[in-house]
């Protein structure tokens, strides 16, 4: 076998793991049309979820902008709120293209993934859908950029769906 076509084999199949890829994350995460909140079950506990997401999104090389843990402000607050935290982080050069585009859109600029555990103790990621939010602000000139966003919170989630 040449040293050209093993190339283009290799090349070939690193495609369809990456699409194969991005199709189980798709798979996995549901946005419900009505609401545009997607959501993702953890395979692991809270805490690695976090994080392990922080640790993704740093090797990234995208800017965390904070961890708001919910459940401790409730607590401060005298009230009971099971585990919630909320992670803020984005690319400002990706990011600001869709307030560009529409300045309200600066309502859901930069990412809001929400780390929340159920009654049943599962862990899941949330965030909103990026073509939602598309649709939301009426930002028709960005499609490319919607893409690339829920591309990288699919891969930043994809962290902590194994174990």
């Amino acid at each position: 076998m040449t040293h050209r076509l093993r190339n283009h084999i290799t090349n070939f199949c690193a495609s369809l793991l990456l699409a194969f890829f991005f199709l189980s994350v798709a798979s996995t995460a549901r946005a419900d049309s009505d609401d545009g909140i997607v959501r993702v079950k953890s395979a692991v506990p809270m805490s690695e979820a976090i994080t392990r997401i922080k640790a993704d999104i740093a090797a990234k090389g995208i800017k965390f902008f904070t961890e708001i843990d919910q459940s401790k402000l409730a607590a401060d607050a005298g009230i009971k709120l099971r585990p919630s935290t909320l992670l803020v982080f984005g690319n400002p050069p990706l990011g600001t293209q869709f307030i560009t585009s529409n300045p309200n859109a600066g309502l859901d600029w930069p990412v809001r993934l929400l780390l929340t555990q159920d009654d049943n103790g599962d862990v899941w990621a949330v965030w909103t859908d990026f073509g939602w939010i598309a649709k939301r602000h009426n930002i028709r000139d960005r499609a490319a950029q919607f893409e690339m966003a829920t591309k990288v919170v699919g891969s930043i989630t994809s962290t902590i769906t194994t174990r």
